[in-house]
């Protein structure tokens, strides 16, 4: 075949499948779902919460010392976690200005606090009441002053030039309460004692003074007796020396900021924690009878100001 014909027969060839290429083929049912109109987007469903992903942060101020606190307080936390559906995690600082710092961020959603710690949240605005315990039918305790057994101690004047302890700087019981004792004495605890220190639990201040490394500290009640039924060898080798006026329990608190419905719903599962089987053996390992609804003027005390 000439050249020329071989070169025309390409060309026809060429033309025809650039003529077919060039067709708009019908649009297929499918093919119109797969576009994507950018002119009419709507909002998308919200993403389904994997499980667990919700959570509950609980902060427990060292009112018994840390070794202690996760055992006596595991059943509650299970409690919570059954009934509110989140995973529950268990938060704890060595001071009460720490708890406090992090229910002011908003760190945690609740929070197991001392009386002087709430008075200070109070007064700052971080935090409010949710509930508060009742122990041995009372929802008020004592700051007491304690020796050690053989101690012919009477009073806080016996405790001049001696060695003592307080249990943290915003403790009601353990540090607030005693400072103002000493106010209205003129004295000032760098001058009145031969020194002094901060455990940072009250525990620890009883166990210090019945070592003999403190003559004495003044320190929480309800913690005192409960060392006290337990049978506590090192709480046996106390005595109490004196006993304040009562006080508000330390309570449960929330976050200022925390949403209303989250709080209501928080009140209504411990409010009702004592009529059910599991909810009885949490407060039992606490020595928490119930919780109550609190209120603001069982705080109105303020020892130290």
């Amino acid at each position: 075949m000439p050249s020329q014909s071989i070169a025309l027969l390409l060309a026809l060839i060429m033309t025809a499948l650039s003529v077919v290429g060039c067709q708009r083929t019908p649009e297929r049912e499918s093919d119109r779902k797969r576009v994507i109109r950018l002119d009419r987007l709507s909002p998308l469903p919200p993403a389904p919460k994997k499980p667990g992903s919700r959570r509950l942060r609980v902060a427990v101020a060292a009112i018994l010392s840390p070794r202690g606190t996760v055992t006596s307080y595991r059943p509650l936390l299970g409690y919570l976690e059954r009934k509110s559906g989140e995973r529950v995690e268990l938060v704890q600082r060595r001071t009460y200005k720490e708890i406090n710092h992090l229910i002011a961020a908003n760190e945690v959603d609740l929070a197991f606090i001392c009386t002087g710690a709430y008075q200070q949240g109070r007064r700052d605005g971080i935090m409010r009441l949710l509930v508060i315990p009742r122990i041995d039918g009372r929802t008020t305790y004592n700051s007491i002053l304690i020796a050690g057994a053989a101690s012919t101690a009477r009073g806080l004047e016996d405790f001049r030039n001696k060695v003592f302890v307080f249990t943290d700087p915003l403790s009601n019981s353990g540090y607030l309460y005693p400072m103002s004792l000493l106010k209205r004495m003129g004295e000032r605890p760098e001058t009145f004692f031969k020194s002094f220190s901060f455990t940072y639990s009250h525990d620890r201040s009883i166990e210090a003074v019945a070592d003999g490394l403190a003559d004495g500290a003044f320190i929480d009640s309800i913690v005192y007796r409960y060392h006290r039924r337990e049978d506590n060898k090192t709480a046996r080798r106390t005595r109490i020396v004196f006993t304040s006026p009562p006080f508000g329990i330390p309570p449960v608190v929330v976050p200022a900021g925390q949403l209303p419905g989250k709080t209501v719903a928080l009140r209504e599962i411990f409010l009702h924690i004592h009529e059910e089987p599991q909810g009885r053996k949490a407060l039992d390992a606490l020595g928490i009878e119930r919780f109550v609804e609190a209120k603001t003027d069982r705080y109105q005390r303020e020892p130290c100001r």
